[in-house]
């Protein structure tokens, strides 16, 4: 399957570099590109041009590179941080020596990909790239950066070298970043981390440097990527672009040489079911048991997109130690388990979490070609350890019907021998008009709380949106719900009862709020600039004017600072008002009134 764009899982899912909006990567896809021949130089003034600092397009992509080895004496340890400046504290240094290993019983030899996600240290000042905060509201809602949270996006290397007393060549190659473009970072890794086991440091700083040259993540635009060599080409998703686009990367090697790099999707883990999508959608808590990190991660990043277009609101862990800071929090047995999704392979957690509600436990990757089938599902009782049987092990009862013309149809790809490829994308689209179907009367009802246009008066507050009602809103689906876009019967009614209690809802809605109040904020301001405001002041004394002027002000600050949804004429309109009304003052007051705020 094509590459998907930044976002997707491990080696075997998607990203930016993949296609969005799939069912089980992270539904970034939209981004077609080209190959051909990339102007470097243009990134690099491109960059400069913009005033940025050495190091600040660096930091637009990654918090830093780490390199993390095993010493016989303290296990494994953090070698080297670059760049050099990069600050992490010793519980983040902690959680990456363990994170950036396979444990010892996935006896993983030679080159492994997988990615991890773990907590930034409480007290932390949280520094936000302000250019790359303009960017975000383009964003599809799941691509945006969860502050509270770093990738790991690791390269492990483990062979044979009777030179070193271990026996064996132990290096874990790691990109930290708060970007969530797992395929995207998996290629690049993919690019440098061969030649850098064989270069070391010196290769590191190069490669280092290269992404500093790299333009800001611009969603919507296609960028030139030099690392090492290679060009690539990404264009990274909007939220305005159509969900299940397919988009692929391809890579430009110096040369007139073209590679296009595809990685198969995660669908390929034999993971296809739609009692999962429901466990997902409602925010159970799931772990996955898996061989290795690899499978881990991807079946965990699989899991948590196959909801997609919308964003799993609660935690997950693509890969999870018993090291982990979060260890205690996420196993203890005296508070039912949390909404999370855990991805694990020390069978230590076949005991240790058996009383959590949904258990996945995944075999060895099917080779290539082969095509999902349906889980089976388990009684909780029968898995007793990391070796049971491939299954779902969980009580729990679907609210919808198992949809036949699904399987149907990959049965017959099968069949036909239909590629691995096509087959992936019958599953996206499946989960992805699944999901749409599911969402769509929920949009259509808060839609309906937004007030009316005409209710809104320049000279009073922007009206509230009304409340959400459950009983209301479950009214609404006799005539509009998902039966008129979905063909799968079942408990839709109980399906929507259980997800308003769920965080995925509860994220789902404060986001959606967040942008009606923005909405309406805009429009008050659409609405004061189209008063004659210079007329209302001569009829208003001095101080009611100095406070309308302040208030205005704090009405363009807020909109910068909130990136407000307001046209740009809307803008200067206002500031024009402003200046106006301020020139019509007596000289004192311009004075001070002209030093206070913007503008």
């Amino acid at each position: 399957m094509a590459l998907r764009g930044l976002a997707g899982s491990g080696p075997g899912s998607r990203g930016l570099l993949d296609e969005a909006g799939a069912a089980d990567e992270e539904r970034e896809v939209p981004a077609v590109v080209a190959a051909g021949d990339a102007p470097e130089d243009v990134e690099e003034d491109e960059g400069r041009s913009r005033g940025l600092l050495r190091w600040d397009g660096f930091s637009a992509w990654l918090h830093c590179v780490c390199v993390v080895g095993f010493d016989l004496e303290l296990g494994q340890a953090v070698e080297v941080i670059y760049p050099q400046h990069s600050k992490l504290t010793d519980k983040e240094k902690t959680n990456i020596c363990y994170l950036s290993f396979p444990d010892s019983n996935s006896g993983c030899l030679g080159d492994t990909q997988f990615c991890f996600r773990f907590r930034q240290s409480s007290g932390r000042r949280v520094s936000l790239h302000c250019l790359l905060d303009q960017f975000e509201k383009d964003l599809p809602v799941y691509l945006k950066k969860d502050p509270a949270y770093f990738y790991g996006y690791v390269y492990f290397r483990q062979v044979r070298d009777k030179t070193l007393k271990r026996g064996y060549f132990q290096k874990s190659l790691v990109l930290i970043s708060k970007l969530p473009y797992i395929h995207f970072f998996h290629t690049v890794l993919k690019q440098i981390a061969p030649e850098y086991f064989e270069k070391n440091e010196p290769y590191l700083e190069a490669a280092c440097n290269d992404v500093d040259r790299w333009p800001a993540p611009m969603p919507g635009k296609t960028l030139h990527l030099p690392i090492m060599g290679v060009v690539m080409k990404v264009r990274i998703p909007t939220c305005h672009d159509k969900p299940g686009t397919t988009q692929i990367v391809q890579l430009t090697q110096q040369g007139d040489t073209h590679i296009s790099v595809i990685l198969p999707t995660v669908h390929e883990v034999d993971l296809f079911s739609q009692m999962l999508w429901e466990l997902v959608l409602l925010g159970e808590p799931l772990v996955v048991m898996a061989p290795s990190p690899s499978e881990s991660s991807e079946t965990v990043l699989a899991l948590v997109n196959c909801i997609s277009p919308l964003k799993y609101f609660s935690d997950f862990r693509p890969y999870f130690t018993i090291h982990d800071s979060e260890f205690k929090e996420y196993t203890t047995r005296t508070q039912a388990p949390p909404s999370v999704i855990l991805g694990v392979t020390n069978p230590f957690f076949a005991k240790t979490l058996q009383h959590w509600p949904h258990i996945i436990r995944i075999g060895d990757l099917k080779p290539a070609g082969e095509i999902p089938k349906q889980v089976k599902v388990k009684k909780l009782k029968n898995l007793k350890t990391l070796d049971s049987k491939p299954g779902v092990y969980t009580s729990y009862k679907p609210y919808l019907n198992r949809d036949e013309e699904i399987m149907k149809q990959l049965q017959k790809g099968v069949q036909q021998k239909r590629p691995s490829e096509a087959q992936s994308v019958i599953l996206r689209r499946y989960f992805l008009e699944l999901t749409q179907s599911f969402i769509i009367p929920l949009e259509r009802y808060v839609a309906s709380l937004m007030p009316l246009q005409k209710s809104i008066s320049p000279w009073k507050s922007p009206p509230q949106l009304r409340q959400f009602l459950p009983e209301e809103f479950m009214k609404t689906l006799e005539k509009t719900g998902p039966q008129l876009t979905s063909r799968i019967k079942g408990d839709w009614i109980g399906l929507y009862r259980h997800f308003l209690k769920s965080p995925n809802f509860d994220g789902w809605f404060k986001t959606r709020r967040k942008e009606m109040t923005q909405k309406l904020e805009a429009l008050h301001l659409e609405a004061l600039c189209e008063e004659d405001l210079l007329h209302w002041t001569q009829k208003h004394t001095e101080v009611e004017t100095v406070d309308l002027v302040l208030k205005l002000k704090n009405k363009l600050l807020q909109a910068d600072r909130e990136h407000l949804p307001v046209k740009p004429d809307t803008m200067e309109k206002l500031r024009t008002h402003i200046d106006a009304i301020i020139l019509a003052l007596p000289e004192d007051l311009q004075g001070i009134l002209l030093k206070t705020g913007m503008t």
